[in-house]
C-alpha cells in the first residue's frame, strides 16, 4: 500500500528548461490557467477530494493555486493552510537538520553513528538477507553521511517480506507510516533511542556505503540529531526551523483538526478513507517524532522551507543557515560508485539530486526534491529559481500521474 513513498517521480518537472527564460507571474492565480484546470479536473474526477499547490519560477512571487475540499464529505475548501500528512517529504528536513549541526561542528558527515550510539559499533550485515538472519561483522561503519542518503544498510518493512524486513515488524521497527501495528507486529518503540538501540540488533540488509536502499535511515538521524543537539528532535526542529520560517502549521501531529485532510485510499470502487481528521492517529500529540515520515505541514508552510533551500539558506532577509550548508543539502552526497534509483540520480540530504549524469536531462543539474506516501511532492531548481510545493491525499502515490501532468501544464502556462 505504501510502495509509492519509496520513488520522487524523477519526471515530476522534468522539462522545466522550458521555464527559464519566461516572464515571472503574479499572485493571481489566473496566470496559471493550465494548471488550474488540472487541478480541478482531479476533483472533479473524484480522484481526490482537494489540492493545493505553491510554486514560484524566475525569482516571481510566490502564487498558491487550489482545488476541492478537505474531504470528500466537507464543504471546507482546501487552501494554503490546509494541513496534509506528508510522510517521506519529512526526510528533507531532517536531512537539513543534521546539515545544521554539521555547520556548528556538532556532527560531521562521515561521523560513525556509533559515536552516539555504541551498538552500532558492532552491527551485522546478513550474508542472504532474502532468505535467513544468518549474518557476519560489517566492514565498515556506518556514517552520517549514509543515513542522509539511504546508503545505511537499512531497510523499510514495506519494501518486502524477507527475513530481515520481518524482523523489523517483530522489534516495531516501522518508523511512522501512518497505521497501527498489525496482528503479530511488535509493539513500536517508545522513544527515539529505544527505536535506535533496537534497529543495532537486526542485521543489515548490504554493506554501509556501497547500496542506495530506502530506509529507515532518516528516522534514525533524527535519533542521531537528538543526541548531538542535546534536544529532544521535534523541539530541534520547532526552534531551528519551524519558529525561525513562520512554518506555524507544522509539527509532528496535526495542530488544528478543523483543517486536516482526509487521508483516501485509490480503490477500483473509488476512494476510501484511510485517515479521517475525526479519527486521525495525527490527533493525539506524538509519542515519537520521526524523522523520516512523522509530520504534517500545509503548502504554505513547506513551501517557506523549500524557499529557505532555495534562497541558500535564508527567506524574507532571516538567515537559517549558511548558504554553503544549503548547498550541503542541494549536493551529490552519495558514496562515491553509488547511484540512486534507476535514472542514475544523486541523492542529497534526504531528497534525490540531479546529476550530470542523471538521464532525466531536461532538469537542471543540482535540481533537488522528494515526495510523500499520499501524493505530496516539492522541487527545487536553483539554477532556473524554481520551487514548486504540491499537497494532496491518496494512496498509493504513483495511483495517477500528477506529477508528470503537472510538469506539463505548468509548461503551459509558461509557453
Amino acid at each position: 500500500m505504501l510502495t509509492g513513498v519509496m520513488l520522487e517521480r524523477r519526471g515530476f518537472l522534468a522539462g522545466l528548461a522550458a521555464l527559464a527564460a519566461t516572464p515571472a507571474f503574479a499572485r493571481d492565480t489566473k496566470a496559471w490557467p493550465e494548471v488550474q484546470a488540472l487541478l480541478d479536473r482531479y476533483v472533479a474526477e473524484k480522484k481526490v477530494s482537494g489540492l493545493s499547490l505553491a510554486l514560484t519560477t524566475g525569482g516571481s512571487p510566490l502564487a498558491y493555486v487550489n482545488a476541492g475540499t478537505l474531504a470528500l464529505d466537507s464543504a471546507v475548501a482546501a487552501n494554503e493552510d490546509t494541513l496534509w500528512r506528508i510522510y517521506s517529504m519529512t526526510k528533507p528536513i531532517t536531512g537539513a537538520a543534521a546539515a545544521l549541526l554539521i555547520e556548528e561542528g556538532k556532527l560531521k558527515l562521515d561521523q560513525p553513528v556509533s559515536d552516539f550510539f555504541p551498538a552500532y559499533a558492532k552491527i551485522t550485515v546478513a550474508t542472504d538477507p532474502a532468505k535467513s538472519l544468518d549474518a557476519r561483522p560489517a566492514k565498515n561503519p556506518m556514517t552520517v553521511r549514509h543515513l542522509m542518503t539511504h546508503t545505511s544498510g537499512l531497510t523499510y518493512t514495506i519494501t518486502g517480506n524477507g527475513p530481515v524486513n520481518k524482523a523489523y515488524r517483530e522489534q516495531g521497527l516501522f518508523g511512522f507510516l501512518g497505521q497501527p501495528p498489525a496482528p503479530g507486529d511488535g509493539p513500536m518503540p517508545a522513544s527515539l533511542v529505544e527505536f535506535a538501540e533496537k534497529l543495532a540488533t537486526v542485521p543489515l540488509i548490504a554493506e554501509p556505503g556501497t547500496q542506495h536502499n530506502y530506509s529507515v535511515s532518516l528516522d534514525l538521524l533524527g535519533a542521531v540529531i537528538e543526541k548531538a543537539s542535546g534536544m529532544p528532535y521535534a523541539a530541534f526542529l520547532q526552534t531551528r526551523f519551524f519558529d525561525p520560517l513562520g512554518m506555524t502549521s507544522t509539527a509532528f501531529n496535526a495542530l488544528d483538526l478543523k483543517r486536516l485532510s482526509t487521508n483516501y485510499l485509490v480503490t477500483p470502487k473509488g476512494l476510501l478513507p484511510a485517515d479521517t481528521a475525526a479519527k486521525s492517529v495525527y490527533a493525539p500529540p506524538a509519542t515519537v517524532a520521526y524523522g523520516g515520515a512523522g509530520l504534517v505541514s500545509s503548502s504554505r508552510d513547506y513551501a517557506r522551507f523549500g524557499l529557505m533551500l532555495l534562497g541558500d539558506g535564508a527567506l524574507d532577509g532571516k538567515r537559517v543557515m549558511k548558504a554553503e550548508t544549503a548547498q550541503l543539502i542541494r549536493s551529490n552526497l552519495l558514496p562515491a560508485g553509488v547511484t540512486a534509483m534507476d535514472d542514475n540520480s544523486g541523492y542529497g540530504a534526504g531528497g534525490r539530486v540531479v546529476t550530470p549524469t542523471t538521464k532525466d536531462a531536461n532538469d537542471s543539474v543540482g535540481a533537488y526534491g522528494w515526495g510523500g506516501a499520499a501524493g505530496t511532492s516539492f522541487w527545487i531548481d536553483p539554477a532556473r529559481k524554481t520551487m514548486v510545493t504540491l499537497m494532496t491525499q491518496f494512496m498509493p502515490s504513483d495511483a495517477y500521474p500528477i506529477r508528470k501532468e503537472l510538469r506539463d501544464a505548468i509548461i503551459a502556462d509558461r509557453a
